[in-house]
C-alpha cells in the first residue's frame, strides 16, 4: 500500500532576531514577523521565616489530601462529559487534506460543500483528496485562496456534509479552554486540550505573512493540524490552528504555545472566497510598496513600488530606506509589516525615508487596502 504523504506543518513563528534572517524581499502590505525574545527567570529568594530568620516561623504546609470530594469528582465528570459531548459534535466536520506536499486539516464550512482550510495547506495545488471523518474520500478543488490571513476555501462536490458551527471569537475571554481538533502527524480526528492564554496577538509565520488578533493558546498544534478546529467547551470553531512557536534557545517547538486564526476573521474571508473566488475586502492597510533588508541599512530598503499604489508618485522610490511608519522605527521588513498589519486601510499616516546619501524626507501617504 503506497504511504501517505507527510503531514503539513503548522507555519512557525520565526524566533531569530530579524537582523539574523537571510536577506528576502517582503511585501510591505500586511505582512509581519515578530522577533522571539529571551526573558530570563530567576528564581524567587527564599522568605525569612524558611531561610531560618530567629525569631519567624515557616507557616505550616498543609499535608496534601489523597481524598477527592464527591463534588470534586462531579465537577470532573461533568466537566469530561463537556469534552466528550463536543468531541462527538465537532469530529465530524473536520477533515484530511491531501496534497501532493502533505496532509492537512479542513473544516466543512456550509452545507454546499465548502471545506476552510489554511492557505498554506493549499498552496500549491489546486486540486486536493478529502477525507471525511467517516473515511469516505472526496475530490476537491480550489475555490480561493488569501495568503494575508493564511486562509482558503476548497469545494467537494457533496451537499450532505456536516457544517462546523462557527462562533463569535470576540467573546473569548483568556482562560477560556480549548480543544484542538484535526490530524496531528496523520493521525486522523485527534484531540488536544488547552486555554485561551492570550488574545489581539500580532503573530507572523516563517513567510512573512502577518496574522493579525491571532489567539494564543496552550492547546498542542502539531504538524498535520494546520486548518483544523480550535472549539470552545458550547461546540462552536472559535478560531483555525495555524502556528507553532519556536523555542529561540533550543530550537524545535515551543511548548504550549501556538497560535490560531479567529472565527471572525475566518467567517468573513471564507464567505468572500466562496462569492467571489478572492478577497474584495481585506481590511488590511497596504503601503505598496516591495522591501528588502539590508545589514547597516537604517530600515527596510524600497525595492518596488507597486504601480497605482498608495506610494506611487510620492517621494518614496527604489533605493530608499523606509526608517518609520506613523511614528514607530521600522528597522527591517519584519516590522515594516507588523506596523500595517496594526494600521487601516484609508489612514492617513507619516512616513519617514532616507536616501542613499543619507538625506531624509517625510511623506504623508494614504494606505491602501491589502489586494486579495
Amino acid at each position: 500500500m503506497a504511504s501517505l504523504p507527510p503531514p503539513i506543518a503548522p507555519r512557525s513563528l520565526l524566533a531569530a532576531h530579524p537582523r539574523a534572517r537571510a536577506l528576502g524581499a517582503l511585501l510591505a502590505g500586511g505582512a509581519l514577523v515578530v522577533a522571539g525574545c529571551t526573558t530570563a527567570v530567576t528564581a524567587a529568594s527564599p522568605s525569612p521565616a524558611a531561610a531560618g530568620t530567629p525569631g519567624l516561623t515557616a507557616p505550616a504546609t498543609p499535608a496534601a489530601s489523597s481524598a477527592t470530594s464527591p463534588a470534586d469528582a462531579g465537577t470532573a465528570l461533568a466537566l469530561q462529559q463537556d469534552f466528550v459531548g463536543v468531541v462527538k459534535d465537532v469530529n465530524p466536520s473536520v477533515v484530511v487534506i491531501e496534497t501532493s506536499r502533505g496532509l492537512g486539516s479542513g473544516i466543512v464550512f456550509d452545507t454546499k460543500g465548502d471545506i476552510v482550510t489554511n492557505a498554506h495547506v493549499t498552496a500549491g495545488s489546486t486540486t486536493f483528496k478529502v477525507t471525511l471523518a467517516n473515511g469516505r474520500t472526496l475530490d476537491g478543488t480550489l475555490v480561493g485562496s488569501f495568503a494575508g490571513d493564511d486562509l482558503a476555501v476548497i469545494h467537494v462536490n457533496a451537499t450532505n456534509l456536516p457544517p462546523a458551527t462557527f462562533g463569535d471569537s470576540s467573546k473569548l475571554i483568556v482562560g477560556d479552554i480549548v480543544l484542538a481538533i484535526g490530524n496531528p502527524l496523520g493521525l486522523q480526528s485527534s484531540v488536544t486540550e488547552g486555554i485561551v492564554s492570550a488574545l489581539g496577538r500580532t503573530v507572523s509565520e516563517d513567510n512573512g505573512v502577518a496574522l493579525p488578533n491571532a489567539i494564543q493558546t496552550s492547546a498542542p498544534i502539531n504538524p498535520g493540524n494546520s486548518g483544523g478546529a480550535l472549539v470552545d467547551l458550547a461546540g462552536n470553531v472559535v478560531g483555525i490552528p495555524t502556528l507553532a512557536a519556536t523555542d529561540p534557545q533550543l530550537g524545535g517547538a515551543a511548548t504550549g504555545i501556538g497560535f490560531a486564526i479567529p472565527s471572525n476573521i475566518v467567517t468573513d474571508i471564507a464567505n468572500q472566497l466562496i462569492a467571489n473566488g478572492k478577497v474584495v475586502n481585506s481590511h488590511r492597510a497596504y503601503l505598496g510598496v516591495t522591501t528588502v533588508d539590508a545589514i547597516g541599512a537604517p530600515g527596510p530598503i524600497v525595492y518596488a513600488v507597486a504601480k497605482g499604489g498608495p506610494s506611487a508618485g510620492t517621494a518614496i522610490a527604489r533605493g530608499e530606506a523606509i526608517v518609520s511608519v506613523d511614528g514607530t522605527a521600522t528597522p527591517d521588513s519584519a516590522t515594516l509589516a507588523e506596523v500595517l498589519a496594526n494600521l487601516s486601510p484609508g489612514q492617513a499616516v507619516k512616513v519617514v525615508v532616507e536616501s542613499q546619501a543619507g538625506a531624509t524626507t517625510t511623506v504623508t501617504i494614504t494606505l491602501g487596502q491589502l489586494p486579495g
